[in-house]
């Protein structure tokens, strides 16, 4: 099962990318996270913010890949309890699919990005800095890993 975060931003600081690969390199093979960088659009006062969203989110579904389970993240998203997120991914990879995950710039996620997704999340009802959720999303995966295969990481 490959795992796919595409997040809009590029750029992040040395601890972010410390805190992603620390999770990526406890996962095995088959159950492969990786993260795809959209570039965030220029805005600027005179900037049609409608238009930079639109752009990102064309951006984040070309990253998609082909027959790829869509699980936006958004903060009006399903909240889901890490054992009910794991279980989806147990069921997805079960299924042979594999698994993009959006996140959107500063401003959110186009429509078409919503629109598109099989499934819409909220990591929480609290707002995190976009370098924060990377990490919070790396874990997650590992964690639901480690409940899939009864591994002692996760205490419930």
């Amino acid at each position: 099962m490959k795992i796919t975060l595409i997040s809009v931003g590029s750029r992040m600081p040395e601890w972010v990318e410390a805190g992603v690969a620390e999770y990526r390199k406890r996962l095995p093979r088959e159950f492969e996270f990786r993260v795809a960088e959209i570039p965030l659009s220029q805005r600027s006062k005179t900037t049609n913010l409608v238009q930079a969203i639109a752009k990102e989110g064309e951006a984040s579904l070309k990253a998609v890949g082909p027959g790829d389970y869509l699980i936006a993240l958004d903060v009006k998203g399903k909240v889901l309890a890490t054992e009910a997120w794991a279980q989806r991914l147990g069921q997805l990879r079960d299924e042979g699919r594999n698994v993009s995950l959006l996140v959107g710039g500063p401003d959110g996620l186009a429509p078409e990005c919503l629109n598109r997704a099989d499934a819409v999340w909220s990591l929480s009802a609290l707002t995190f800095p976009h370098p924060v959720v990377r990490v919070i999303v790396a874990e997650q995966i590992y964690r639901a890993w480690s409940l899939l295969h009864n591994h002692p990481y996760h205490r419930a």
